[in-house]
């Protein structure tokens, strides 16, 4: 990649973190720090998700409930859902560049299937659980989903009125134009 210098917008909160090489941007990506509403800018004008650069390597969804999906994503990612508990060797893995379904336990080393707690000293963004974002997600979906329903309300409100004037014309005799 080269361009040098990068940003990072968390979804959760708006924060921007940068600026930032592209090696330690890559590096937040494999520690589980970037997650796949966040965006990512080289100017801070223009911003695409996280996951459509594809040298972060947010490849895979993690199936994290019955018809319940996480990511994409990277394998740092997911050995970070491991070890805090949220998924286990059993969970489904789709990779997206090819489609092909796995479990964890095919695609991450032993060693991370059951890692040793290592302490936090790092100053970077933090990623919650894959539950808390799925149910932030949903709930901005939902808003989202609300706030056009609002809206089709107003226009179809609009469209009334106007053919009621415009019935009110017509009735009159009076003509109608553009």
């Amino acid at each position: 990649m080269d361009v040098s210098v990068w940003y990072l917008r968390k979804a959760s909160d708006g924060s921007v973190f940068g600026p930032l090489t592209f090696q330690q941007l890559q590096q937040w990506a494999a520690d589980a720090q970037v997650s796949p509403m966040d965006r990512v800018s080289s100017d801070q004008n223009n911003w695409m998700k996280a996951p459509m650069l594809p040298e972060l390597q947010m490849d895979f969804i993690v199936e994290v409930g019955e018809e319940q999906y996480y990511g994409p994503t990277t394998l740092g990612a997911i050995a970070e859902f491991v070890g805090a508990g949220e998924i286990n060797a059993d969970t489904s893995v789709t990779n997206c560049k090819d489609r092909t379904q796995m479990r964890v336990r095919d695609i991450l080393p032993p060693a991370l299937l059951h890692p040793a707690p290592a302490p936090d000293i790092a100053i970077s963004p933090r990623p919650s659980s894959i539950r808390l974002n799925l149910q932030q997600r949903i709930r901005e979906l939902e808003t989202a989903l609300l706030e056009e329903r609002r809206a089709r309300e107003n226009a179809e409100m609009m469209v009334s009125k106007l053919e009621v004037r415009l019935q009110q014309y017509t009735a009159a005799g009076e003509p109608v134009s553009n």
